[in-house]
């Protein structure tokens, strides 16, 4: 999934805003020798995702904890069912359990909504769902696997992986065409040029300069039909800007190659997911 560092540096982050002065009610309450099973179960249907970070956040905390995958990353979870396993000191699991959930619960709910959005599409459709850059500081690998995890698809990942051309590069540019002539003198050989364009007109500029992949931000359902009959043959068509979940099959149905959803990072609510403990012994 994730090279281990990478993870590790984001858990222990998370764990420093909980932990830092320890723990002062478990360590008030819990015998230091007791031991404890936990057992994260869903509490809604959901997408699993993100078990290698709920484990790692118990292993930070204490090597001596086993956590025990029961489902594979990417199954469907339906209410009631045991997603993982954790078993060690007591103490240990009751350190790590929230910052544990919240990495499940917060990756299990991106998977979850990105699922519905791949599931909208109608049957055989070859449009692309994806994400976009709209994540949460520090997390991006985190939300972005789970968008994968959930079947849909990820944009570049970072300012330096693809050329997207958006409104504020036109302006600062003086042009649609002079930003794609620059941009195509400037970028590797093997980069596409994307452009975002807000009507018709910007289209047809696009499209006169040679643009690879153009993004219609915000058009009206007319507009797209429009705007995809122009671009055919000459670039791929992205559609973005209040896409909902309503949304995704008109917009395949009108042959768009790519729909893109901040959403699907930014307003993915968080899966239901709870720890039950028991002690053993």
């Amino acid at each position: 999934m994730f090279v281990s560092s990478l993870i590790d540096r984001i858990v222990d982050a998370a764990l420093a805003e909980d932990l830092e002065g320890g723990d002062l009610t478990t360590e008030a309450t819990v015998p230091a020798d007791a031991r404890a099973v936990a057992r994260a179960v869903a509490r809604s249907e959901l997408v699993v995702c993100g078990g290698d970070v709920f484990a790692r956040a118990f292993y930070r905390v204490d090597p001596g904890v086993r956590v025990e995958r029961l489902l594979d990353e990417g199954a469907d979870a339906k209410k009631g069912d045991v997603l993982w396993v954790a078993e060690g000191a007591a103490r240990s699991l009751l350190m790590a359990e929230r910052t544990a959930l919240n990495f499940a619960q917060r990756m299990s709910g991106i998977a979850t909504l990105a699922r519905r959005y791949v599931r909208a599409l109608p049957a055989g459709s070859r449009t692309r769902i994806t994400d976009t850059r709209k994540t949460t500081p520090g997390l991006r690998a985190l939300e972005r696997y789970a968008v994968r995890t959930g079947g849909a698809h990820n944009h570049r990942d970072t300012l330096g992986s693809a050329v997207l051309i958006k409104d504020n590069h036109i302006q600062a540019a003086g042009g649609i065409g002079v930003a794609i002539e620059r941009a195509r003198a400037r970028a590797p050989h093997t980069s596409k040029i994307e452009i975002e364009v807000a009507s018709l007109s910007e289209l047809d500029e696009a499209l006169a300069a040679g643009a690879d992949i153009v993004m219609l931000d915000n058009f009206a359902p007319d507009d797209v039909v429009t705007g995809v009959a122009r671009a055919k043959g000459r670039a791929l068509v992205e559609v973005s800007g209040g896409v909902t979940l309503e949304r995704i099959a008109e917009l395949a149905g009108k042959g768009v190659d790519v729909i893109s959803s901040g959403a699907l990072t930014h307003s993915a609510p968080s899966a239901d997911i709870a720890l039950d403990l028991e002690r053993l012994g």
